[in-house]
């Protein structure tokens, strides 16, 4: 190598200095930003070109540095894994947050719920039993069903308002899904024409990340990454952004808007309504899980069997009720009020009301000739509290029971949800944190990288000012000895 080669070799050490600042000050920049992912130059040493012939010196030491490229400091398989453990934590979460408001509208254990109002009802009735006489008794049962009834109206109406939230925030889910995937496809049409180019696109590589995370998030998608540098976003098996292509989902034009409707909910890939779209994991599915309809296993959606059960609490209740109470015979010697409880259309929990409306029209004897301190009747439903039949055999499950156990089965269903939850957040807070320490900027790192540029362009430099004298040494005064 000449003279006139060390030159060259100091400039290229300059520029890979300089280069190397650059990146440090972009990391140390972005030290805060969301996403964002360490970068670190990337070099190699430039190989000597070997001459032939008679002027080969022997060994020549190499030509320099060359800047090969800025590596973006990620992992792919730590990237896939917070992708994937998102997307349970978040169907998980949505499943938990609905059960514990349907558990929290329950009320149970405590005086508001509806529990203590049937200790009451069931009293109630015994006390009217031991004072048919009187108007007071009757009144003040009359007082505890018309809270009883208002209770399993606004219960089931709980049920009914969440279902509604559940179905509003699908359909922001799908806003914002849709939003992301054609912010990806976008990306991925700059990212392969940025590398096309010999560009750096590191930048839009955290950004599409980030997307895609929350894709994963909502619909439990998965990535696979293309040769040029663009990526796939599979839902279901089926592509949501293929290259620069992103499709788009809707919800199924046939689909309940109110629970009432029945039916499930469940969405369609918008430009071919033929085809379903699958979902098993991210929030989405855990909303869809929860509009499924009723079925006979009891296994569908958690918020329509809730409904369902407290329909079936009412019709119950007002079945058993009505077994015995229309047995009975007014203080007026008549029959009168066939029914103490009514059903009027569906949903059977909200069209429940109270037939007899006075102390007088209470059927609480046993015949027309057993006389006004016969309370056979009101003693009779007094035992259903306990599951005791008519003829005071205990072969009745009883209304009570039929509650407890749905307050039970919610319970249990919503402990499990939420401690599944908890598991899944868990997990899928120790994966962004593997991910973070690997992608994310360390202030002190960068600082000694900061130092180690700085000294490797100083000593470059040098280098070129040494070089430069020597230059000048061999132009300016070659031939000047002994003169």
């Amino acid at each position: 190598m000449s003279t006139f080669g060390g030159l060259n070799t100091a400039y290229t050490g300059l520029v890979a200095a300089r280069q190397g600042l650059d990146v440090v000050g972009q990391n140390i920049a972005n030290a805060n930003t969301d996403g964002y992912t360490r970068q670190r130059i990337s070099t190699s040493a430039l190989g000597a070109t070997a001459p032939t012939g008679i002027f080969t010196q022997g060994a020549r030491v190499g030509e320099g540095v060359a800047m090969d490229g800025i590596i973006r400091l990620a992992s792919a398989q730590l990237d896939a894994r917070v992708r994937a453990t998102a997307a349970t934590a978040g169907y998980t979460a949505v499943r938990a947050n609905a059960l514990a408001s349907v558990e929290d509208s329950l009320n149970e254990p405590g005086e508001d719920g509806i529990s203590a109002t049937l200790d009451e009802f069931w009293a109630g009735w015994q006390t009217l039993s031991n004072g048919t006489d009187t108007a007071a008794p009757a009144a003040l049962l009359l007082g505890t069903a018309g809270e009883l009834v208002t209770q399993i109206s606004e219960g089931y109406q709980a049920v009914s308002d969440e279902w509604s939230t559940v179905r509003s925030d699908l359909n922001n889910m799908i806003s914002e899904l849709n939003g992301a995937a054609a912010q990806v496809a976008a990306l991925n049409v700059q990212i392969r024409q940025t590398l096309a180019t010999g560009g750096t696109a590191n930048e839009l590589l955290d950004q599409r990340n980030t997307l895609t995370t929350t894709i994963a998030a909502l619909s439990g998608a998965t990535v696979t990454e293309q040769a040029d540098g663009t990526v796939n976003v599979l839902v279901g098996g089926n592509a949501l952004v293929a290259g620069g292509v992103a499709h788009q989902i809707k919800v199924d034009t046939n689909a309940p808007r109110v629970l009432q409707d029945g039916g499930d909910v469940s969405l369609m890939w918008a430009d071919n309504a033929d085809t379903a779209v699958t979902m098993d994991r991210g929030e989405m599915a855990g909303a869809l899980s929860l509009l499924g309809a009723t079925n006979v296993a009891g296994t569908g959606g958690a918020l329509a069997e809730a409904a369902e059960s407290y329909n079936a609490f009412a019709t119950d209740l007002t079945d058993k009720v009505n077994a015995i109470y229309k047995t009975g015979f007014t203080q007026a010697d008549a029959t009168g009020q066939a029914f103490f409880f009514r059903t009027d259309g569906a949903p059977a929990a909200q069209g429940l009301s109270i037939v007899p409306t006075a102390s007088a029209d209470m059927a609480v004897r046993a015949s027309v000739d057993s006389g006004a301190y016969d309370g056979t009747i009101a003693d009779a439903i007094a035992q259903l509290g306990a599951g005791f039949a008519l003829d005071g055999s205990a072969a009745i499950i009883s209304p009570s029971t039929t509650w407890s156990d749905f307050v039970t089965k919610t319970g249990v269903l919503t402990q499990t949800e939420l401690h599944s939850a908890a598991l899944a957040s868990s997990t899928a807070s120790g994966a962004a944190n593997q991910q973070l320490a690997n992608s994310s900027v360390d202030l002190d790192e960068e600082n000694v990288n900061l130092l180690m540029f700085q000294h490797a362009y100083q000593g470059a430099a040098r280098m070129m000012t040494a070089v430069d004298e020597m230059l000048d040494t061999l132009i300016n005064r070659t031939g000047l000895v002994g003169r």
